[in-house]
């Protein structure tokens, strides 16, 4: 799949990230950016207002409105970097481009531009942002594939904004066209960031909006809290793809006195992870790192003892094991000699095969009907 595209009258390359990854065939833009800004482009120009541009994923409306300087909100720190890589290959200004976490209070705009997010938690809590921070005159263009823009999609930014509309399906998007109105009183519930307690009920959990399994333990991490390990006192470890920080918070619930980062690409989920552990154990707070990163590529080599992981299979909407990959693959370089990476994953996933490729092998930890605890133990 070619990563030359036409957006805006221009011809870009834009590569998903990381762009070496080697499932090609998925494009770092599509149908919903190319209707977003079919739509867009006649109001900036027109009026050359400010724009917001929401979930962009890899930069694709970022750069095809370099020239209008835009505002680009994301969740995601892969995101961010994506869309500064795609800048950088298309040879684009990034002093033109302002870069905001899903945390930051959002700036004054006349247009935002949405790309649909995965769950509606977080499509509710973007959408009462903007109608407590923008004027009720603000556009707010949202897109992504019909079959996602559905009646009750419809009708959550008819509770949450006002006025809505859906156009007809063109190359198999639709847009979402929608203004606020300021008399409309906002839902009540739910509450962002959410809290609740586990099912044994010795853990109170805090989940930002767009965390993974806001409500309930997701299985494969409650199978792997059955098999936490104990660390040594003052080991490192770390928690890769930490979520509300669940896993982490459950290690240093069993032995204190280690050293726990909470990594994750994902602004929501660092902070769900800080709040979790200061909910619980505020004692341990000064043992505890909070990191918001690629994986972890901010990570020294040799740098840790233990790494506890619950990893995705999927980036957005796409199947794909490449974050998996890039996450075992780090795991080796950040693990000190006999250092141990535990995972948990979906009984058909081929991981030991991947971590057998890069450790020498996997020790088989335990298994249930639809869930495999394995264990990577590094060498050399």
């Amino acid at each position: 799949m070619t990563n030359q595209c036409q957006l805006a009258g221009q011809t870009f390359t834009l590569d998903r990230y990381p762009p070496e990854q080697k499932n090609r065939s998925l494009q770092a833009w599509d149908s919903a950016d190319e209707l977003l800004l079919s739509h867009a482009l006649p109001i900036l120009q027109q009026t050359a207002t400010s724009v917001l541009l929401c979930n962009d994923q890899f930069g694709a409306l970022a750069c095809a409105l370099a020239a209008y300087q835009p505002v680009q909100l994301t969740d995601s720190y892969i995101s961010e970097l994506a869309t500064r890589h795609n800048f950088n290959q298309n040879q684009l200004d990034l002093s033109v481009l302002t870069q905001l976490n899903s945390l930051a209070p959002l700036p004054a705009a006349a247009l935002v531009l949405l790309k649909l997010p995965n769950n509606h938690s977080y499509l509710r809590y973007q959408l009462r942002q903007l109608k407590q921070q923008l004027a009720p005159n603000s556009t707010i263009l949202a897109s992504a594939k019909a079959k996602d823009i559905t009646p009750n999609l419809l009708a959550i930014f008819q509770q949450e904004l006002g006025p809505t509309s859906a156009s007809l399906t063109v190359k198999k998007c639709r847009l979402i066209t929608a203004t606020i109105d300021p008399a409309l009183p906002s839902p009540t519930t739910p509450q962002f960031p959410i809290r609740w307690k586990t099912e044994d009920d010795q853990q109170l959990l805090i989940n930002h909006a767009n965390v993974f399994s806001r409500e309930q333990l997701d299985q494969g991490a409650r199978f792997l809290l059955q098999h936490i390990p104990v660390c040594a006192p003052e080991q490192r470890v770390i928690d890769l793809g930490c979520g509300n920080g669940v896993l982490g918070l459950a290690m240093l619930e069993r032995q204190p006195q280690i050293n726990m980062v909470f990594a994750d690409e994902s602004y929501m989920a660092v902070d769900s992870a800080r709040l979790t552990l200061a909910a619980n154990r505020p004692d341990l707070l000064a043992q505890a790192e909070f990191s918001v990163d690629d994986c972890l590529s901010q990570q020294a080599a040799e740098s840790a003892d233990f790494i506890i992981c619950n990893p995705p299979f999927h980036q957005q909407n796409a199947i794909t094991d490449h974050i998996a990959w890039q996450m075992f693959t780090d795991a080796r370089r950040v693990l000190k000699k006999h250092g141990r990476l535990r995972i948990v994953a979906n009984r058909h996933l081929a991981y030991s095969e991947k971590l057998a490729r890069l450790f020498g092998g996997c020790i088989h930890v335990a298994s249930n009907a639809k869930f495999t605890i394995l264990e990577a133990i590094k060498r050399n």
